[in-house]
């Protein structure tokens, strides 16, 4: 057996894998949490890697460790071997991702320290998105002081689109090149993206993940002078600004959850509050649905992926009602079907076809490793 050991490091927790490459199966799976925290038997993230390589037990056959990275700026638009130059760029690149880069590199850096002869592989969320074309990703400010502070969309959620759109096409009997789609990624954060024969062309997340879909605590697409109204009228700081848009806004801060769950169980119960909330979700998915049609000059494929998007039928059958003149439904028998495997739930013969396609970061992370070691 030939393995990846695939690393997800947050601030105070390592979720790992390790993938037998040959059956594109997870033999361990698991989860550290609570590192560094008080009351923790794990003081710091090289004695939480201690404690996951117990639970591997023999790593002999390990052909490299592959790490989750959110941002890799411009610089990055594949999987790349680290060495201490790449740690230090990731590192620079922590001021576009304060909350998730330096989380990323504690596990780089305890894993590296671990397992000292073995590759080390970064896979960047950003990568995917790369081939967006200028005119994408280019925001309309002062052109120098964009390039100075790398000002610019980057995208997110890009392994994960990755893996689904080249799955849409196994599983249609498509060639890649041939296909045009649209995957909507629908779980806590939440992100759409264009893909045009495999290629991303177009997403909603922009310089960091706080653009483009309500989300469970993100606001999404905004009017950027809201902040600077908000400065003036109320005095918010700059770091109060922050906190409203990312952790205090989206659905939690339109119904006070933040759980998708809890957000329809209220709205079924006649909350008014929960029930606009989906309405402002629904808004905007359909926002992107068209603007990404018109962008890619029709549409092949759908496909739904995510917590939310692979688990409520409800809600992908409010997502697409009344795009039937776009070519775009939901056969209700098939949507309500309960599975875990990747299926279309549109009509047949319809002329697009909707798919649920359950997502595999971890998979996508071991293929681009392997693919380069």
């Amino acid at each position: 057996m030939s393995a990846v050991f695939v690393v997800n490091s947050g601030s105070s927790s390592i979720k790992y894998q390790l993938i037998d490459l040959a059956t594109e199966k997870a033999t361990v799976t698991g989860l550290i949490e609570r590192i560094g925290e008080p009351g923790s038997f794990i003081a710091n993230h090289a004695e939480g890697m201690q404690v996951v390589l117990a639970k591997l037990g023999d790593v002999d056959d390990l052909i490299a460790v592959g790490h989750r990275v959110v941002h890799g700026g411009s610089e990055f638009d594949g999987p790349t071997l680290i060495d201490d130059e790449v740690e230090r760029e990731i590192e620079a690149l922590a001021r576009l991702a304060p909350l998730h880069n330096p989380a990323n590199l504690l596990g780089i850096r305890a894993a590296r320290r671990a397992l000292p002869d073995v590759p080390h592989v970064a896979v960047f969320d950003t990568a995917f998105h790369q081939t967006m074309s200028p005119a994408a990703y280019t925001y309309a400010i002062d052109a120098e002081i964009a390039r100075e502070y790398k000002v610019r969309r980057y995208g997110f959620h890009g392994t994960s689109h990755k893996y689904v759109s080249e799955q849409a096409a196994l599983q249609l009997g498509t060639p890649l090149a041939d296909l045009r789609t649209i995957v909507l990624h629908l779980g806590n954060g939440a992100s759409v993206t264009a893909v045009d024969g495999g290629i991303s062309i177009d997403t909603s997340m922009g310089m960091t993940p706080l653009q483009g879909l309500v989300m469970g605590t993100r606001s999404g697409d905004i009017d950027p002078a809201v902040l600077v109204h908000l400065n003036r009228a109320a005095g918010m700081s700059v770091t109060e600004l922050d906190e409203l848009l990312n952790r205090r806004s989206g659905l939690l801060g339109l119904t006070g959850m933040g759980d998708m769950r809890d957000v329809q169980d209220a709205a079924i119960n006649g909350n008014e509050a929960a029930e606009l909330a989906l309405q402002v979700w629904r808004h905007r998915i359909r926002h992107y649905i068209g603007a990404y049609y018109a962008q890619l000059g029709g549409l092949d494929a759908l496909v739904f992926t995510a917590g939310v998007g692979e688990n409520n039928a409800l809600l992908r059958r409010r997502a697409l009602a009344g795009l039937e003149h776009m070519g775009i439904m939901i056969d209700n028998d098939r949507n309500e079907l309960a599975s875990r495997a990747a299926r279309v739930i549109s009509p047949a013969g319809a002329p697009v076809t909707v798919m649920v396609i359950p997502t595999n970061e971890e998979l996508e992370i071991a293929r681009q490793v392997a693919s380069i070691v």
